[in-house]
């Protein structure tokens, strides 16, 4: 992607002057890349889960064989009920998910920092972040990039109306209204509710009191820029996300 300059905003959404990308934000565009990266950081966060090795064997039972016309089927040895197969009522599990199933996969260390590199492009690609759903002002450069007084912000009022100034705040709601509840079983386990991923706000330290401001806005994320990854800036493996960068993280990446 050929190199370009974008606006630096002031926290009251004037623009103040214009700096150069680094050339971090001229890599190849590589969804490949991109997809192969964020599926192998889901696949790692996975947790390993399972059924203990004797659920639904904790029964004494028997086969009564053929010839009484019933189901060949393990019996209680002190009555008829059946028990411990597969296909009975309290039985044990067919093909139960294993604890020491190892669900990681290995991703070549040039080949995730590429990748991360390449959705670190997609982002400053309007096309690609209007394709993924956001919503923003069409004279708005990309990365948005703020003064850094936006990291001293330590109020979530004062958070909103600054990205409320920069021409942001539709994107805000379209996160909001896009709460549903989940579909299955995943309702009953501390996921009841799905959301829209909106804004990544990007800061140069991990002690910025925006970490606070910014935490109860739907589907905004907050990063420190040296824990940057590709998940964070394309998740679900969809490049393009709408990313707001303060000065200081922006001539951090400059000197990656």
């Amino acid at each position: 992607m050929a190199k370009y300059s974008v606006n630096v905003y002031s926290v009251n959404g004037d623009v103040m002057r214009s700096v150069e990308l680094p050339s971090a934000f001229e890599a190849e565009f590589r969804p490949d890349l991109i997809h192969r990266a964020v599926v192998a950081e889901q696949a790692n966060k996975r947790q390993p889960y399972g059924p203990s090795p004797m659920a639904g064997m904790r029964h004494a039972v028997s086969t009564w064989g053929k010839g009484r016309g019933v189901a060949r089927v393990q019996r209680l040895s002190q009555g008829s009920r059946a028990a411990e197969s597969p296909n009975n009522v309290g039985g044990r599990r067919a093909f139960p998910p294993k604890p020491d199933r190892n669900y990681s996969k290995k991703v070549n260390r040039r080949e995730r920092q590429k990748a991360k590199i390449s959705a670190l492009a997609a982002v400053a690609n309007s096309e690609l972040v209007r394709q993924r759903g956001h919503l923003f002002g069409d004279d708005i450069t990309t990365p948005i990039v703020v003064e850094d007084a936006f990291e001293g912000l330590s109020t979530t009022a004062e958070v909103y109306n600054v990205l409320d100034r920069l021409g942001v705040s539709a994107d805000l709601e379209r996160a909001k209204n896009g709460r549903k509840v989940r579909a299955g079983r995943g309702k009953m386990r501390s996921r009841r509710y799905k959301g829209k991923r909106s804004l990544l706000l990007v800061v140069s330290a991990q002690e910025a009191s925006l970490f606070k401001g910014a935490s109860n806005l739907p589907g905004v994320e907050i990063i420190c820029v040296d824990r940057l990854n590709t998940g964070r800036l394309a998740p679900g493996g969809m490049p393009g996300r709408l990313a707001v960068f303060s000065e200081s993280a922006l001539k951090k990446i400059g000197e990656w």
